[in-house]
């Protein structure tokens, strides 16, 4: 597999993450650690329902113990961590805050090996910070008041643990991407004790409800982590970290088009931002492609 389609398979994974928000407020009132049971529950059996079609797929669960703990860690921790935010800080303003990673991503890159961080990768994911900066202060912006400070520092954390796993997955290349439906199936059974431990059950209560669960396990919480797997271990992480930025944005675009949020200048802005930071990050897949 070349470098630029192991890129390209971990940009569809962004693609896919940009349906979370929307598919979360279509999914009704399930507590969120509920929500992240079930819907790593269906990730895990995607990846599973694959073995019997591939001898020896099961074998990739036999990993080292530290890459057990960076995946599942990263998994269930960011997620944890992303809840809390969200329970002890206003949506957008936590989310903000969380979309540090793709910079952080960026930054850590330049200490993997083989791997050297240029003034055009930084500049360009400064640029796409500041499409992201836009969107959200255009949405009201952050309210630092002491109540939330709690949340915010949870979802400073968040972009931490995301970043650290992402980066680090690259050490552990040689680890299959099967590994990923066990990481899932781990997350699954912690986000449930997690639950019963602090969450009252809701089920989804209509058909649609239903199918948004379903949607949130197959695509955002599912074969996205595959497909980001493959990504960070052999594509351009640089690129992918600048390219991150893209979520948040059409994550807002798809709840203005569902009637969930309204359009705005600043989305506008934030779109040639986030686009222009992103070209210039990857000036040199594209210079290779021409």
């Amino acid at each position: 597999m070349t470098k630029t389609r192991a890129t390209l398979i971990g940009f569809s994974a962004i693609l896919m993450w940009s349906l979370l928000s929307l598919l979360t407020v279509l999914s009704g009132t399930v507590p969120p650690f509920q929500l992240a049971a079930m819907t790593f529950a269906i990730a895990g059996a995607l990846g599973v329902a694959t073995w019997p079609f591939r001898p020896g797929a099961a074998r990739a669960l036999k990993q080292p113990a530290e890459v057990w703990a960076l995946g599942v860690g990263g998994l269930f921790g960011y997620h944890a961590l992303f809840f809390m935010a969200l329970r002890l800080a206003p949506a957008a303003e936590a989310q903000l805050v969380s979309y540090l990673w793709p910079l952080l991503i960026v930054l850590g890159s330049a200490l993997l090996p083989d791997e050297r961080l240029k003034p055009h990768h930084v500049i360009g994911a400064m640029i796409a910070l500041a499409g992201t900066v836009v969107l959200f202060v255009g949405r009201g912006g952050i309210t630092f008041a002491q109540d939330y400070l709690p949340g915010f520092a949870a979802a400073f954390v968040a972009a931490f643990t995301w970043a650290i796993y992402s980066v680090l997955s690259r050490r552990f290349a040689e680890a299959p991407t099967d590994t990923v439906a066990g990481f899932c199936l781990a997350t699954a059974v912690l986000a449930a004790v997690f639950h019963l431990l602090f969450e009252q059950t809701q089920w989804p209560k209509t058909a649609g409800q239903w199918f948004a669960v379903a949607g949130l396990g197959i695509g955002p919480v599912g074969a996205a982590f595959y497909a980001w797997d493959v990504g960070v271990k052999r594509g351009d992480i640089r690129i992918l970290g600048v390219a991150s930025y893209v979520a948040p944005l059409l994550s807002t675009a798809y709840l203005v088009l569902a009637g969930y949020a309204v359009a705005s200048t600043s989305l506008v802005l934030a779109a040639v931002l986030v686009a222009g930071g992103g070209l210039l990050a990857a000036k040199d897949m594209i210079a290779r492609k021409g």
